[in-house]
C-alpha cells in the first residue's frame, strides 16, 4: 500500500470522476472512459456475435437497437465495441451522433462516414488506408501492409503523378460496378504520405468541394450544391459496396434524438430510423446499431408510416440495458479508481478507496443508472476546490476539441450555432458601442435559406443596427458566390450590415464571389469579413457542446449562461467583438490560401505516351 499522505494529496488535487459524466465522440474514437466489461455485456456480446455471423456468411446484414434511458450507459457500450474492433480488426466502424440538417441526412451521413473512416483502425493507419490497401492488394494479387504502400508512395508520387491514375484504372478493372471512378481515385489518394493530399481526399469523399486547383491536380470533379443530397446516397452506397467486399462494417447511430424536425415533420430519431432502413437494404455486409431512448422507440419510430418495415430491419434484435445492482456499482467504481491510481503510481488500501464499499452497495440497491453513480462519486470524492458547476464540463469539451476540432472547423452549422450562443449570452450588454437587443433568424424563402445564419439586432449610438452573420467554410466558388450574393442584399433580408466569418481565402478565379465580396466591403455597404481563427472559436464551440449535452451533464441553460457571463468568455471573444466593431473594409491578410501549391509535391510531367511503371506491384 502507498504512503497515506501520497494518497490523500492525490485525492485532494484531482477528482477522476469530475466532468466525466458524458461520453463524447472523442471518447468513442480515442481514449475512452474506464470500461467494466461485465456491465451490460449482453449488449456488446450481441454485436460481436452478429459480426461473427456476417463474417461467416450466415447473415448479410443484422439490425440491432439498444434501448435505454438517459445515463444508463448506451454510449459506454458503444465505446467498448469501437475499441474492441480497433484491436481485433473484425469490422470497420462508423459513428454518427448528431445531425445539423435533418433535410440533408444522406449528405450528413456521407460526411460522417468519411470522417469516421479517417480514424485509426486495427493496422495502425486510418480505416481509409486499410480500405485502399485492400483494393490495391486485390487488384495486384499482393499482400502489402498499409504502411508499406504509404512508404512506397512517397517515392512514386515524387517521380510520377500518374501513379494514382494507373492504380485507379487497375482497381476499376476488378470493380466494374463502381459508377463514379473518382471515388476510387480519392480513396487511393488517402495513401499519400503528404498530409495535404490525404486531407483533401477525405474532404472530397465527405461530399465537400475542393479548391479547383486541388481538384484538378488530384483528378477529382467538384459537384454543385444542388446535387449534393442526391449525389450523397449514390456515393455512400458505392463506398459501402467497396467496404463490403473487404470486411463487415458496423454503422452506429447514437443520441440522434433531435429537438427539431425536417420539412415534412419527421423528428431526428424518425429521420435516422428511415435512413437506417435504406442502409439496411443497401449494405452487403454489416451491422446497423441504433442507440435510442425507449419512449422514442415506442412513440416515434414505431408510429412511422410503414413502421413495420423499419422496425423489422433496424430492430431485428432490440436490447434493453439494465440498471446497476450492488456488485455492478462496486465494479464500476473500482474500475475507474484502478485507472486513477495506476496513473498516479499509487496502491490504495482497497479497490474502492476512499469510498466505503458498504455505502456503494447501498447505492446499488437503488438500481441506479451509470451516470448517477459517477455523479455521486464526483460529489463525494473529497476535492477541496469549489468550482462553478459548468467548469468541468467546459474543460472536458475544450480538451475534446484537441482531437476532433478539424471536423468542426468545416461544419458551418456547428460553427454558426456556437457563435449564436455567444451572442445570446451577451444580450443586454454593450460591446464595441453596440447594445445587443436580440438574436434572430433571417426570414427567407426556401431558395434563400441556409446562407445567412442569423442576425444581431441592437443599437449603436442610438441608431438601429441589424448585422447579418454568415459563416462560410466551403471551398467551392458557386456556394461562396451564392452566400455573398445574399449577404449583400440588405433590403431583402432586413440588414444594415453584412458580416462574413471565414478562415480561408476566396478563389480569385470565382468572379461572382469576388464581385460580391468587393461590394460587401465597399464604403456603400460597409460590410465586414471577420477572420475565423481556431483559438477564438474553440471556447464558443466548447460551450455549444456543453449546451447541447446539458441534460446529460445535469446542467440548466441558465447555469451555462451564468458561466459564460462570469468567465467573460463571450464578451471578450475576438470574433464577437470584430463582428460588432466598425468594419475595416479589408480582406484579412492571414486567411488560409487553399489554392497555394506550397504543400503539393512537385511532380515532373510525363507525356501521354510514356509508359508508367509501377514496379512495386
Amino acid at each position: 500500500m502507498s504512503n497515506a499522505n501520497d494518497l490523500i494529496n492525490a485525492i485532494k488535487n484531482h477528482n477522476p470522476f469530475e466532468g466525466r459524466l458524458v461520453v463524447r465522440t472523442h471518447n468513442v474514437w480515442g481514449q475512452g472512459f474506464p470500461d467494466v466489461p461485465s456491465l451490460n455485456a449482453h449488449a456488446s456480446d450481441a454485436v460481436y456475435q452478429a459480426i461473427d455471423k456476417v463474417r461467416n456468411k450466415q447473415r448479410q446484414v443484422v439490425g440491432i437497437t439498444i434501448t435505454a434511458e438517459r445515463g444508463l450507459g448506451k454510449s459506454h457500450v458503444i465505446s467498448r465495441i469501437r475499441h474492441r474492433l480497433q484491436v481485433d480488426g473484425s469490422a470497420l466502424f462508423v459513428y454518427m451522433s448528431q445531425c445539423n440538417d435533418l433535410n440533408r441526412i444522406k449528405a450528413e451521413f456521407l460526411s460522417t462516414l468519411a470522417n469516421s473512416l479517417k480514424q485509426i483502425g486495427s493496422q495502425g493507419v486510418s480505416q481509409w488506408q486499410e480500405l485502399a490497401t485492400a483494393l490495391v492488394n486485390e487488384a495486384y494479387t499482393k499482400n502489402y501492409a498499409p504502411q508499406q504502400l504509404v512508404n512506397q508512395f512517397r517515392g512514386k508520387l515524387a517521380k510520377n503523378f500518374k501513379v494514382i491514375e494507373v492504380l485507379r484504372d487497375k482497381v476499376l478493372s476488378i470493380k466494374p460496378d463502381i459508377e463514379n471512378p473518382d471515388i476510387l481515385t480519392a480513396i487511393l489518394w488517402t495513401l499519400s504520405p503528404d498530409p495535404a493530399y490525404e486531407v483533401f481526399a477525405i474532404r472530397w469523399l465527405s461530399g465537400h468541394n475542393l479548391p479547383q486547383s486541388k481538384a484538378d491536380a488530384m483528378g477529382l470533379a467538384n459537384i454543385s450544391a444542388e446535387e449534393k443530397e442526391a449525389d450523397a446516397f449514390n456515393t455512400l452506397r458505392q463506398i459501402l459496396d467497396l467496404i463490403s467486399d473487404y470486411k463487415p462494417i458496423v454503422v452506429c447511430f447514437d443520441e440522434m434524438e433531435s429537438a427539431g424536425c425536417n420539412d415534412v415533420g419527421f423528428t431526428g430519431a424518425q429521420v435516422t430510423a428511415l435512413l437506417g432502413k435504406d442502409l439496411y437494404d443497401k449494405i452487403r455486409q454489416g451491422i446497423l446499431l441504433t442507440s435510442i431512448y425507449p419512449e422514442t422507440w415506442t412513440h416515434q419510430v414505431k408510429v412511422l408510416p410503414y413502421a413495420q418495415a423499419v422496425v423489422d430491419r433496424i430492430g431485428e434484435k432490440v436490447i434493453d440495458l439494465k440498471h446497476l445492482n450492488s456488485d455492478d456499482v462496486v465494479a464500476l467504481v473500482s474500475g475507474w479508481l484502478k485507472e486513477f491510481y495506476q496513473e498516479k503510481g499509487l496502491t490504495p488500501p482497497h479497490p474502492v478507496y476512499p469510498f466505503d464499499e458498504n455505502k456503494l452497495r447501498a447505492l446499488g440497491k437503488e438500481k441506479p443508472i451509470v451516470r448517477k453513480v459517477l455523479q455521486w462519486c464526483a460529489d463525494n470524492f473529497g476535492t477541496i476546490e469549489v468550482k462553478h458547476p459548468v467548469e468541468s464540463a467546459y474543460n472536458q469539451q475544450l480538451e475534446a476539441l484537441e482531437t476532433i476540432f478539424q471536423d468542426d472547423m468545416e461544419n458551418k452549422a456547428t460553427l454558426a450555432q456556437a457563435l449564436r450562443l455567444g451572442f445570446s449570452a451577451v444580450i443586454g450588454e454593450t460591446i464595441e458601442q453596440v447594445k445587443i437587443e436580440e438574436i434572430k433568424d433571417v426570414q427567407a424563402k426556401a431558395v434563400d435559406k441556409g446562407y445567412i445564419d442569423f442576425k444581431v439586432i441592437g443599437k449603436e449610438n442610438g441608431k438601429a443596427v441589424k448585422i447579418g452573420v454568415a459563416v462560410l467554410q466551403d471551398s467551392g466558388g458557386k456556394i461562396v458566390g451564392a452566400t455573398l450574393k445574399r449577404l449583400i442584399d440588405y433590403e431583402k433580408f432586413g440588414l444594415t450590415r453584412g458580416c462574413l466569418v471565414r478562415s480561408k481565402q476566396i478563389n480569385k478565379g470565382a468572379a461572382q464571389a469576388q464581385q460580391c465580396l468587393s461590394k460587401l466591403l465597399s464604403k456603400d455597404l460597409g460590410g465586414e469579413w471577420v477572420l475565423l481563427k481556431s483559438e477564438d472559436i474553440k471556447p464558443l464551440l466548447a460551450l455549444h457542446f456543453v449546451m447541447k449535452a446539458r441534460e446529460d451533464y445535469e446542467l440548466s441553460e441558465q447555469q451555462i449562461l451564468d458561466f459564460i457571463h462570469q468567465k467573460q468568455i463571450a464578451i471578450d471573444n475576438y470574433i464577437i467583438r470584430e463582428i460588432l466593431s466598425d468594419p475595416s473594409g479589408q480582406i484579412p491578410e492571414d486567411a488560409v490560401d487553399e489554392e497555394s501549391n506550397h504543400d503539393v509535391v512537385n511532380t515532373p510531367a510525363v507525356s501521354n505516351t510514356e509508359e508508367v511503371s509501377i514496379d512495386i506491384f
